[in-house]
């Protein structure tokens, strides 16, 4: 049945005239019974044509078109010295994990070192990282936060080749890290 079109050239044309000519009439029927073409469907301004045929008068209410602008959120910061303990022990124990792991170490088994001080969505990112790229090797001092709000922690740690900024959230199961910068 479908090697029927493709034995002649004249047989191909005709098939696909077909094929568009009722592409063509299904659109121009389906436009004919859609919302405009009964009479009782919304039409642009909003109501239905009907009811603006019965009522000529009736205001209009105007449709917004742009929404209006929303201020960026912005966490209300803390003093440093509210930065609760296990955040930032959270922090530390997290860069230590993820330093480059010794050589042998699987990128799953580096994953799993992780898993218990990360949120699971960012362990879904993480999973994409080689370890063996990983620049520092060991965690050189210790962890100090550098910007507090009520649910979350940013945690300096650094590492004998770069500064970790640790983002640590407060999560249902306690303080996970959602995400990290290098300095």
């Amino acid at each position: 049945m479908w090697a029927w079109p493709l034995r002649s050239p004249l047989r191909l044309a005709l098939t696909t005239a077909v094929v568009v000519a009722v592409a063509v009439g299904a659109t121009f029927a389906i436009a004919a019974l859609g919302p405009r073409g009964t009479g009782n469907g919304p039409d642009a301004s909003g109501g239905t044509a009907a009811s603006a045929a019965r009522r000529p008068d009736a205001p209009r209410t105007p449709t917004p078109t742009v929404l209006p602008p929303v201020p960026e959120l912005t966490p209300s910061p803390l003093p440093l010295s509210a930065a609760p303990d296990a955040a930032v022990e959270t922090a530390a124990r997290w860069a230590a994990a993820w330093v480059r792991p010794r050589p042998g170490t699987t990128p799953q088994q580096w994953l799993d070192g992780l898993r218990r001080t990360t949120t699971d969505e960012y362990l879904g990112v993480l999973s994409g990282v080689d370890p063996d790229n990983i620049p520092a090797t060991r965690v050189t001092g210790e962890p100090r936060p550098v910007r507090v709000a009520a649910r979350s922690v940013q945690v300096e740690v650094p590492t004998d080749k770069l500064k970790l900024i640790v983002l640590v959230v407060r999560t249902e199961d306690g303080w996970r890290v959602a995400g990290y910068d290098r300095e």
